[in-house]
């Protein structure tokens, strides 16, 4: 598990240090919105199953902002030839992710019992999350915006607040009726919205569209810091995971203050 508090002082840190350095030196931004397909791998059908995998894929799309100090807006120059400030950006975001689940790998699929309650068992969740990332791109950001180069790949790692919301049903029946749900799953449905933390890794490329856009494409994983996102839990050794999210998104980013 995740230690929390570790993840609080990591995020005031951040919060503390972009503040700081907002008022030290000449910081430009950008805006951008980003979208795409979220595969969910949860405690619904087999985790590496492939169909189980392409048929719980939901959807994401986020908000993201971000500051960079590689150039001072006003004059377009560096202000610094620090590391940092010509490979790093500072990078804020909200999310909304969503997926529809069901039970899918050989069990599901089989003709007993088993397989009769897990396909009759259906389920959704959505989650809201927000957050601060660290940004490294491999060539400089200065020399991406003028140009030099046209396609400029980027790692990140982040923390993000996460918000959850699962909903379960079975057509078979209440969900709290022993001849309705599958028998690993007792006393392992958690359908109240909750809180929790996640780690948010990506990896993309930037490519320079004008003067004032860029257009991004990136995969990224979420690493969530609680079982339940799903309102699922179960309870047994078969259940080594948390929950997480991998997310191939298309994004158009904007700059503020060329």
């Amino acid at each position: 598990m995740i230690n929390t508090r570790a993840i609080l002082l990591i995020g005031l840190f951040l919060a503390l240090w972009s503040g700081k350095a907002s008022a030290q030196l000449n910081i430009s931004h950008e805006i951008g919105i980003l979208t795409g397909p979220a595969g969910f791998f949860t405690d619904y059908g087999e985790r590496w199953n492939i169909r189980n995998n392409l048929e719980n894929e939901g959807f994401g799309v986020g908000l993201v902002h971000y500051m960079n100090f590689a150039f001072k807006p006003e004059c377009s120059c560096r202000p610094t030839k620090l590391f940092f400030t010509k490979h790093f950006r500072i990078r804020s975001e909200i999310d909304y992710m969503r997926s529809k689940l069901d039970h899918f790998g050989p069990v599901a699929q089989g003709g007993g019992e088993s397989g009769r309650l897990l396909r009759a068992m259906h389920g959704s969740t959505q989650l809201f999350q927000g957050g601060l990332a660290l940004e490294y791109h491999l060539f400089g950001i200065k020399e991406a915006r003028d140009f030099a180069v046209l396609f400029a790949p980027y790692i990140s790692l982040g923390l993000h607040y996460v918000y959850y919301d699962p909903h379960a049903y079975s057509d078979l029946g209440p969900l709290d009726s022993p001849k309705v749900l599958f028998p690993t799953f007792e006393d392992g449905i958690f359908l109240d919205s909750g809180h929790t933390f996640a780690i948010v890794g990506s990896g993309g490329m930037r490519y320079r569209l004008g003067r004032y856009n860029d257009l991004m494409v990136e995969a990224r994983a979420h690493y969530y810091d609680t079982d339940r996102l799903d309102g699922l839990e179960v309870q047994g050794a078969q259940n080594k995971f948390n929950d997480f999210v991998l997310w191939i998104t298309v994004g158009y980013i904007y700059y503020l203050n060329f």
